[in-house]
């Protein structure tokens, strides 16, 4: 790992990149009769809350997200280089929303990548990504709220642009199999060439499926043949029922303080289970065109998710009808966490699957994101060519984009 960000002569493509929804993002365009089963949000005296099927819910405690939180302030707290005596809670900054019109608005944001020297972002959800978990078992309500914060989306970000300096993720829900293919047709007419699919069992009338439930091909065959990225996104899946077993309160909150259990038990198993479903249930064998992002995840489930498939496939060869770990090499690309170590994840997967992405706003992320080439080794281990594959040729190459521009 390096401690200086290495110079570019060319513009990045962040891969994890973020907008704070305002109020109205799920509410804009809801239909009349989901009102009360979707999302609302209500004063409570000063504050307001978000209800997620009439609940009062915590993945976001303030919605408003007024204060925010400043980027990239938590750095040394997420690298474990706190300096010895001080108090965790004394990085946190925060900053008044209504100073950072980039937050929440296209045209500002433009001139901030500008500055931050980035061709291309891809734009992901913050509040939107505890929505699903939510409304799982409304599924009805489900579909109607997706939709309705697609809309929003493309009104206010667009989904892409002659521009192209955003690539914005719509949702898609697979909870009715039926209303996912319509909303892929959607979002697909409105030219997206990103989704977001949540790191999660998909929600179902009877019990959960498998993102591989074979149900869901039709989805996956229209994304493939498309070549539009499925991005998994860090995101609320459910998975606070495993440190509930355990005494935990089994409530995913996006802030504040919590049992260290929880996170030491949770940590990185949606996503190592969503990509496992996905190549067990053999999704990539029938849809050998479907790429996969996953974002915000960090890296270090990889070499579990390895172990566990050799062992798998050992135990049931019958089953596969290809390497499942060359699935994973071939249809997966990784954006690690920057602490992470990216010369193992390349001497594993292969530089080409290798993604740069900041978390950008975010206090976890990267006050600059660029500085990401500050944890990328350098030459010999790393090359110019290499480096440059990381932070932006392998996102041209993921979207089917020229990659020699």
């Amino acid at each position: 790992m390096t401690t200086t960000p290495q110079p570019l002569d060319y513009r990045a493509i962040d891969v994890d990149n973020h907008y704070y929804e305002p109020l109205d993002a799920f509410t804009r365009h809801l239909p009349k009769e989901f009102r009360s089963r979707g999302v609302q949000m209500v004063q409570d005296g000063k504050r307001t809350l978000a209800l997620f099927g009439g609940v009062v819910n915590h993945f976001i405690p303030n919605p408003t997200f007024d204060p925010i939180i400043e980027p990239g302030c938590l750095d040394l707290l997420f690298r474990g280089e706190i300096p010895e005596g001080v108090n965790p809670a004394s990085l946190f900054k925060v900053d008044r929303l209504g100073d950072h019109p980039e937050y929440q608005n296209r045209d500002a944001r433009v001139k901030i990548l500008d500055k931050q020297n980035l061709e291309t972002v891809f734009m992901l959800p913050t509040f939107a990504c505890g929505v699903e978990e939510g409304l799982k078992h409304d599924i009805e309500a489900t579909m109607a709220s997706v939709h309705a914060f697609n809309l929003w989306l493309d009104e206010d970000w667009g989904f892409d642009r002659p521009d192209h300096r955003f690539l914005s993720a719509p949702i898609i829900s697979l909870a009715d199999p039926d209303k996912a293919v319509e909303e892929v047709e959607f979002v697909h007419s409105r030219g997206a060439m990103i989704v977001c699919v949540r790191p999660a069992p998909v929600p179902g009338e009877v019990r959960p499926r498998s993102l591989g439930d074979p149900v869901h091909d039709p989805v996956w065959a229209r994304l493939a043949e498309a070549g539009t990225v499925v991005v998994f996104h860090l995101s609320d899946s459910g998975y606070m029922a495993v440190p509930a077993l355990w005494g935990g309160s089994g409530v995913f909150k996006g802030f504040g303080k919590r049992d260290p259990l929880d996170m030491v038990l949770m940590d990185d198993r949606a996503i190592h289970d969503s990509i496992a479903s996905m190549i067990v249930h053999q999704v990539f064998t029938r849809h050998p065109k479907l790429k996969v992002a996953s974002i915000e995840n960090g890296s270090y489930f990889v070499y579990r998710l390895i172990k566990r498939l050799k062992k798998s496939a050992n135990n049931a060869p019958y089953h596969y009808q290809e390497d499942p770990v060359e699935q994973l090499k071939n249809n997966v690309w990784i954006a690690p966490y920057y602490e992470d170590d990216v010369k193992l994840l390349a001497e594993t997967i292969g530089v080409d699957k290798i993604l740069f992405g900041s978390d950008w706003p975010h206090g976890e992320g990267l006050a600059d994101p660029t500085s990401f080439t500050a944890d990328i080794p350098q030459f010999p281990e790393f090359s110019y060519e290499d480096t440059r594959k990381v932070m932006r040729d392998n996102a041209l190459t993921l979207i089917g984009a020229n990659v020699t521009a």
